[in-house]
């Protein structure tokens, strides 16, 4: 009977750690190949790892709350299937390949003296011990030598510096602490009739990095109104008979895309991301939908490659996403790669809002509620009073990067491209 290492797998282009939330099997259990073993949290989404071979599990490797890097072994299997240690070998290899470029953007520095921050990173790389991005990240804001990040005693696996472990010690040396972590809050004092409410896991994230964008970005928000009556009317009159025939419902979602979509080839800055005063530019385009959750929380799935994308693709694609949003059921891939993010904040009754950028994009794009409205329509005979369905744009850009003239075109070319949206002739009846 062969032992087989089972590893943290990659779970999207940017994650390289996953916190072990839960267990699903214990030592001497029985496991089919496929068969959910654990769950893994990410600061993206909470997922179930399955097994890559049936056998018995012999021994857990890391705890419940440990922090495991991407590629590190997590539990040992007895099976008897050819314990073939050449791919698990180039498994491992396969995982640290293809997280080349992120580790290699994370660690490149840009010339600068020796005894500036970057050239501490290049310094922590000839230690003989093991440090993750992210801890030598950290260690670079803080000036922290690597002569001391080896007396610091690590909790992780192999005795490995976690995050934590070096944030206790910024506590400990009473050191400022990174502004995407929190200090140690002040005492809640509670007055008759308040009560504390904790927030959960998701919320803590959104609430982070929230937060750490506003730092980032040098956030503008322009405002354009767009009629939406061709459209509106349309749909109207074919959804029930689209319903029948496609089996999923026909939403103003992917024509918001679709006009995004547009607008984005138009204007490629708004399809970037900004990154150590460099512009990264995507020759694709994978659009967030930021989805509402019956908890109040947020999430983000992306739609790959809309440009690519017929129209009833990506009403198709764009549905099954959402749902899978709101049913817990996205893969960590569901939640990488966007380039830029819309939020139809129409749905809560919203007739605009300043969304949030979320990095590293430079652009969110927040669509307000369709409301009929009292509007001046120009006609053969002039100008007429009548009524018209519109709602607003809100487009928060990077200032940084993205000026004014740009940002207030892209919204309104996102405009005309819904003015002028023929629906009857994208979709299939």
């Amino acid at each position: 009977m062969n032992k087989i290492e089972m590893i943290m797998p990659k779970m999207g282009e940017s994650i390289m750690e996953g916190t072990i939330l839960k267990w699903l099997k214990k030592e001497g259990d029985y496991i089919k190949e496929d068969e959910s073993v654990l769950e893994v949290a990410t600061d993206k989404v909470d997922t179930e790892i399955p097994s890559t071979c049936s056998g018995k599990i012999s021994q857990l490797l890391v705890k419940e709350g440990d922090i495991v890097n991407v590629g590190a072994p997590i539990a040992l299997i007895e099976s008897d299937e050819v314990n073939n240690e050449d791919n698990q070998e180039n498994s491992f290899a396969d995982t640290l390949e293809n997280n080349f470029e992120d580790l290699k953007e994370d660690l490149k520095p840009d010339p600068a003296p020796a005894s500036s921050p970057e050239n501490k990173i290049k310094e922590n790389l000839k230690s003989n011990k093991f440090f993750s991005p992210l801890v030598l990240n950290i260690a670079s804001k803080e000036n922290i030598s690597i002569s001391d990040l080896e007396k610091i005693t690590g909790t992780g696996e192999n005795n490995r510096i976690t995050k934590y472990d070096l944030l206790k010690y910024l506590e400990d040396k009473n050191l400022e602490v990174p502004v995407n972590t929190q200090s140690l809050p002040e005492e809640i004092i509670l007055k008759e009739g308040e009560e504390i409410i904790e927030t959960d896991r998701v919320r803590k994230i959104i609430s982070e990095r929230m937060v750490e964008s506003k730092r980032i970005s040098a956030h503008v928000t322009s405002f354009v109104e767009a009629d939406i009556t061709d459209v509106f009317n349309t749909r109207k009159k074919i959804k029930d008979e689209f319903l029948e025939k496609n089996g999923f419902p026909l939403s103003f979602n992917p024509v918001f895309i679709s006009c995004v979509s547009k607008a984005l080839q138009e204007y490629p800055l708004m399809n970037i991301s900004f990154k150590n005063n460099k512009i990264i530019k995507k020759n694709y385009i994978n659009i967030g939908i930021a989805v509402a959750l019956q908890d109040d929380n947020l999430i983000v799935p992306v739609l790959k490659d809309c440009d690519k994308l017929s129209f009833m693709e990506m009403a198709e694609k764009s549905n099954v996403l959402i749902n899978n949003a709101r049913n817990n059921n996205l893969s960590p891939d569901d939640l990488d790669g966007g380039t830029f993010t819309i939020s139809n904040v129409g749905s809560f009754g919203n007739i605009m809002g300043t969304p949030i950028i979320l990095q590293p994009q430079v652009g969110i794009l927040a669509i307000g509620s369709i409301r009929k409205t009292p509007s001046v329509i120009e006609t053969s005979k002039g100008d007429e009073i009548g009524i018209r369905n519109k709602l607003y744009l809100s487009h928060s850009y990077d200032h940084r990067i993205i000026d004014g003239a740009i940002g207030g075109k892209f919204a309104q070319k996102v405009a005309e491209n819904i003015e002028n949206f023929d629906l009857l002739s994208d979709i299939e009846l």
